[in-house]
């Protein structure tokens, strides 16, 4: 269960926070596929506040993820209480997750799983040690170090807050022990709200055990809360990224300053230079050479292309050993054959240029068909647009075209 029905006060957007963008995924994205990738077989997503925005940040069409609708936010307990229907003929054990766990791994998921089935305990939970505990519920434990309850900053004392053990929001429950406890939970707090949390004390009243597993990493099991949080958790998935991608054979010249989403793929033997940024789905063949500040989005590159620095490529498609750059704009549909040559300070759109041609200059090419082994000589342009629709220019194979050439829509 994943909640994700939250305000998310502290990020100060009009979004929900768990749709903001954390290294080409939504937020509450990366906790969904955490979760599928650590082997849930179903997963019930509670949303609420701006409910459509995180549905569709989740995907609608997996078949393995299902929504609970929390009608009003009153808390983390009565988030999970929202979901009760949907667990009604489930027995076993329930994994809860805040939805805003950015950075949180598969295999964390599957040892703490582990852990909570060893423990024997209806309920186990995840803490870690920070130097900043500010925002988070402290961790109470007894003399003999048994965990007793959680309190919320909110509710805690000058010596509570202290305390610098925390609760990060994933939990692991005996579903036979969660519904009724949990409804005997009050909201007799300084938020008015039923928390989660109170399940702990209720069941330690009851006499039963809770397990804590305390994850040595914080960084990895931190909530994201507002705007240097996401920073952080992009920081740190793009740190994973390049650190997955170095062992894989791949060489980035300098990991710190070299931004690489998650869902991004890149060959063997290719190299990135300081500055590269590749986003979205973008996939980098073997044997790639990015120049120093390029920005590759949703794009294909071909095996041994080089693209040298300062090139902004986006939702495109280039083919094996092309050189494209310095400087050059390829903007979305532009496909280019293998080794076609696009040179400095040309752009691009709505392109297809053949095999062995080449714009090595100053030159505007959209909405244009360029055959094989063309030239396209310095300050060309395309004229594509006559005020009211976009027309197509058509260039055949081997066709020369001499500098400070305009071709007027339609012309072949």
């Amino acid at each position: 269960m994943i909640l994700a029905a939250g305000l998310g006060k502290r990020m100060l957007s009009q979004s929900s926070k768990l749709v903001h963008n954390v290294a080409g995924r939504p937020m509450v994205r990366h906790v969904v596929e955490a979760a599928k990738a650590a082997g849930v077989a179903r997963t019930v997503v509670v949303i609420g506040n701006q409910a459509d925005d995180v549905r569709r940040a989740v995907g609608e069409n997996d078949k393995r993820v299902g929504f609970a609708y929390q009608d009003a936010q009153r808390g983390t307990g009565h988030a999970v209480l929202s979901a009760e229907r949907h667990l009604a003929e489930y027995e076993g054990d329930v994994l809860i997750l805040n939805g805003d766990l950015p950075v949180l791994r598969p295999d964390t998921l599957t040892r703490f799983a582990d852990f909570h089935r060893s423990s024997g305990a209806p309920l186990s939970l995840v803490t870690a040690a920070v130097e900043s505990p500010a925002g988070y519920g402290r961790i109470i434990r007894t003399y003999n170090g048994d965990v007793s309850r959680i309190v919320e900053e909110a509710d805690a004392t000058a010596e509570e807050r202290a305390i610098k053990e925390i609760n990060c929001g994933i939990y692991c429950v005996d579903v036979a022990w969660l519904w009724d406890p949990l409804k005997r939970a009050r909201a007799d707090n300084a938020q008015r709200e039923i928390y989660l949390t109170d399940l702990v004390e209720i069941l330690r009243r009851d006499g039963h055990k809770v397990a804590a597993y305390r994850h040595p990493e914080a960084e990895e099991v931190l909530g994201v809360n507002d705007r240097r949080e996401l920073a952080a958790a992009t920081r740190a998935l793009h740190r994973r990224k390049a650190n997955a991608l170095m062992v894989s054979g791949v060489t980035i010249l300098d990991p710190e300053t070299t931004y690489i989403d998650v869902d991004v793929k890149v060959g063997q033997d290719t190299i990135l230079e300081p500055g590269v940024m590749l986003f979205g789905a973008t996939e980098i063949g073997r044997g790639v050479t990015i120049g120093a500040g390029s920005r590759i989005t949703d794009s294909v590159v071909g095996d041994g292309t080089a693209l040298l620095p300062y090139c902004v490529v986006a939702s495109s498609r280039i083919g094996r050993a092309c050189r494209i750059g310095p400087f050059a704009h390829l903007r979305p549909d532009t496909q280019l054959d293998e080794e076609a040559r696009i040179g400095n300070f040309v752009e691009t759109k709505k392109i297809r240029m053949g095999q062995g041609s080449k714009a090595n200059h100053l030159t505007y090419l959209g909405d244009a068909e360029i055959g094989k082994h063309a030239n396209i000589g310095a300050g060309t342009i395309t004229c594509n647009y006559d005020g009211v629709q976009k027309l197509r220019t058509i260039i055949e194979d081997e066709v020369f075209i001499g500098s400070d050439t305009q071709l007027v829509a339609p012309v072949r």
